[in-house]
């Protein structure tokens, strides 16, 4: 637990052995990104995490990019394409952890730079109530979504974008669908792991 006032930590306390006033300069940006001095407390490494992964739901934010009209409805749909471990592809959606000392809207934020650039210009709801909740478990069949590498807890939204939309990180391509559509329905199949499910909320959230 944190140091408050003049309170004597215990040996097993978080700030054991640390200097009083040691975490002074850190912002919460350091936090999300860490520092040029080192990780922050509180930052996890790979071991940390999965060992986390394995004993604990962790909190994701889970993304439906979309385009919208002059009017603000939705004519497009935008997917992610990537390799899988095994070397095959997948369909899916911008999805990520909420980071240490991350409000949800930073999440969301941060995330759809991650995949799809800085100037992807999205529109960030004004409420933080998403139009689903998807719980992934790591056990097939345990439930409709699935994620072999932990038990998530992911809070899903809409989001429009009305930048320029670039493939970045692992990402091979960015592609885009009219709801409206043929293609529709193979687009949503091509999602495995309880991806396609969130589109098809998404799409009856949005009225279609």
């Amino acid at each position: 637990m944190p140091v408050l006032n003049d309170e004597v930590p215990d040996e097993g306390d978080f700030d054991a052995g640390r200097k009083r006033g040691e975490f002074d300069a850190i912002t919460p940006e350091d936090f999300v990104r860490g520092s040029s001095q080192g990780n922050p407390p509180g930052w996890l490494g790979p071991e940390e995490i999965d060992r986390i992964r394995g004993s604990v739901p962790i909190p994701y934010v889970e993304i439906v990019p979309v385009h919208t009209d002059e009017l603000g409805r939705l004519v497009e749909i935008g997917s992610l394409l990537r390799v899988r471990a095994d070397g095959s592809l997948e369909r899916t959606l911008i999805a990520g952890r909420v980071l240490f000392h991350e409000n949800l809207r930073e999440a969301i934020a941060r995330n759809i730079a991650k995949d799809f650039g800085e100037l992807a210009l999205p529109t960030l709801p004004q409420s933080m109530t998403p139009f689903t909740v998807a719980e992934f478990f790591p056990t097939p069949g345990l439930g409709d979504y699935y994620d072999p590498r932990q038990h998530a807890i992911a809070l899903c939204y809409v989001v429009p974008l009305a930048g320029d939309c670039k493939p970045q990180d692992q990402t091979l391509d960015i592609q885009w669908c009219d709801p409206h559509g043929e293609q529709m329905e193979t687009f949503i199949e091509q999602m495995v792991d309880g991806h396609g499910a969130i589109v098809r909320k998404a799409l009856a959230w949005a009225g279609i």
